[in-house]
């Protein structure tokens, strides 16, 4: 009878072990597609940012700063090491406040800004920080949800021994880009 109560223990246990393991790879495995999600939305807006460049140039040639800085900080951005998520996140940053001032220079330019294509890739560029704030709050989530179960007993033991590691949030470094913007008239 001891027999038997010993190795329905044992085969308790193996079954929460394995039920751990599998939430651990879930929580994986959504961490990796919240990134995908993030990795897709930087690569569209990459993607629009020539267009959006070579309109503005047409309008604005002697703006030269502001072009050179967004071209710059996009191939900053898409030389980041694939798995670098802070370093992405600092890149991506920086190349949201270049494009800012790109936008404030072309607050300058009427023709500019009535122009229907640029009004055109403004708006899409808008869908697309929409939808990467969405990818980033789904991403961050997930690794939270991974990170608890890593740090958590007792699928801390399991973590440990299947070697599941936290994951970096991504998150806003510049203290400039959480300020509440400042808007005159």
């Amino acid at each position: 009878m001891t027999t038997w109560i010993i190795l329905g223990l044992l085969v308790l246990i193996a079954l929460y072990v394995i039920y751990l393991y599998n939430q651990l790879v879930t929580k994986r495995q959504m961490v990796e597609e919240g990134w995908s999600g993030i990795d897709v939305q930087l690569k569209r807006r990459a993607d629009l940012i020539p267009n959006l460049v070579e309109t503005v140039k047409g309008y604005a040639a002697h703006e030269r700063g502001a072009l050179e800085e967004v071209t710059e900080m996009r191939a900053r951005a898409a030389n980041v090491a694939p798995g670098d998520v802070a370093g992405r996140a600092q890149a991506e940053g920086m190349l949201s406040q270049a494009l800012g001032r790109l936008f404030a220079v072309a607050e300058a330019y009427p023709d500019l800004k009535a122009s229907t294509n640029f009004q055109d890739l403004h708006a899409s560029l808008d869908g697309i920080e929409n939808a990467l704030q969405m990818a980033r709050r789904y991403y961050n989530g997930a690794v939270r949800a991974l990170n608890v179960m890593v740090e958590s007993f007792p699928s801390n033991l399991i973590a440990s021994q299947f070697k599941f590691e936290k994951r970096e949030y991504f998150e806003i470094e510049d203290d400039a880009d959480r300020a509440v913007p400042k808007v005159s008239f």
